[in-house]
């Protein structure tokens, strides 16, 4: 799109919203009208007159212009995953509006202005911000970063029930705006919370889902990688179940260009491996405390890899992902929980389930992971 398109389309957005916190730490409720932020909003220092006299002199209109939305890309929560979702997302060039929702208003706006001001290098023609949800109307992805963080000694239990309590704004607002769109949720717990989102949605299952395993599977993939001196995007093998240290590496089908490991070490990620390959996801699951013991959280490992899923979504690649999706009847867990396995990705958000065959350690370990997630889930109060 021209600088004169991008220009009319920012000039012609205009919308709703200051938000009234409910309690600490939680969601939005809708006020009043206020302008959202746009482009064109840093553009005022210059006189409007002077500015249309020079755009008068500049240019010569030859027909009118409506927007064309080809895609539209919503970031709820502009903290540090947040916005390395949206850098990963915009590096990519994948959509052609970038919207943020978050209840700080301050970061919001700065992380915005910041954003917009480097759009010529992004070539992205608008990046827009509210606190009210309707910013977000029309979209086709809906990524949720959002929510209360776990505080010191609190058990795993309450810190859900008080996203519960967040989500059900959220989740509801999503809804009212983009009914159609696919909606990921990466806030932790993630597999919880994706289970959340999907009842309060009502949305069919294909169109929610959890980054998952997603993050852990690139982890997998890189230590291998680097024990065996080969980039990571030459060596295929997945973790699946809970997000986290519940997770479940699939040693039996960890390959290098199709060369099993396990056919090369028949004791591969076991306790009697003399080589200690198990270690590899001992240190996947320990590398997220490293990093926020060292820098005090993790961002960008997660933003490149959701960025991958919304990849997928956005161009309809129908590429595998190991994202957290409704798994009841497969594996023999007989619960509505969501744990990841490899799906299916395009358009239509989850299309397929890859039945991966597990060892029976590995199905067994699957299906604790998922009894760890109920345990919680049927305490929730939705």
């Amino acid at each position: 799109m021209s600088w004169a398109a991008g220009t009319l389309r920012a000039g012609q957005r205009v919308s709703v919203a200051q938000v009234k916190l409910r309690s600490p730490g939680m969601a939005l409720w809708p006020l009043q009208a206020a302008p959202i932020w746009t482009s064109r909003a840093w553009w005022f220092s210059t006189p409007s007159s002077n500015m249309a006299t020079v755009k008068c002199e500049l240019l010569k209109k030859l027909s009118s212009e409506e927007p064309v939305h080809h895609s539209k890309v919503s970031v709820i929560g502009t903290g540090s995953v947040g916005m390395a979702c949206a850098v990963s997302i915009l590096l990519k060039g994948l959509t052609d509006e970038l919207a943020f929702v978050d209840i700080n208003e301050d970061l919001l706006k700065g992380e915005t202005m910041d954003l917009q001001q480097g759009s010529l290098f992004a070539k992205m023609p608008n990046i827009i911000c509210s606190k009210d949800y309707s910013v977000t109307e029309n979209s086709n992805l809906v990524i949720v970063t959002a929510g209360a963080r776990q505080a010191k000694g609190e058990s795993r239990l309450n810190l859900v029930q008080r996203n519960v309590a967040i989500f059900k704004l959220m989740i509801s607002s999503i809804v009212k705006y983009s009914p159609c769109c696919k909606v990921m949720i990466v806030s932790n717990p993630v597999d919880i919370l994706t289970y959340v989102a999907w009842k309060l949605s009502a949305f069919p299952k294909n169109r929610i889902m959890g980054s998952g395993c997603t993050l852990d599977t690139a982890r997998f993939r890189y230590l291998i990688g680097q024990k065996l001196g080969i980039h990571s995007e030459s060596c295929h093998g997945w973790v699946l179940g809970e997000h986290g240290d519940s997770s479940v590496p699939v040693w039996s089908g960890v390959n290098i260009a199709g060369v099993p490991l396990k056919d090369l070490n028949s004791a591969i990620g076991s306790d009697k491996d003399p080589e200690q390959w198990e270690k590899v996801h001992k240190d996947v699951i320990a590398s997220a405390y490293q990093i926020i013991k060292m820098k005090g959280y993790t961002n960008w490992a997660i933003g490149l890899s959701v960025a991958d899923v919304a990849e997928s979504i956005l161009k309809n690649l129908r590429r595998a992902h190991p994202v957290s999706t409704i798994i009841k009847g497969l594996y023999g867990i007989n619960e509505e929980v969501f744990l990841s396995v490899p799906c299916i990705i395009g358009e239509n958000g989850i299309t397929d389930l890859i039945k991966i065959k597990l060892t029976r350690e590995e199905e067994i370990r699957l299906k604790k992971s998922a009894e760890t997630l109920w345990a919680v889930q049927k305490e929730l109060k939705l």
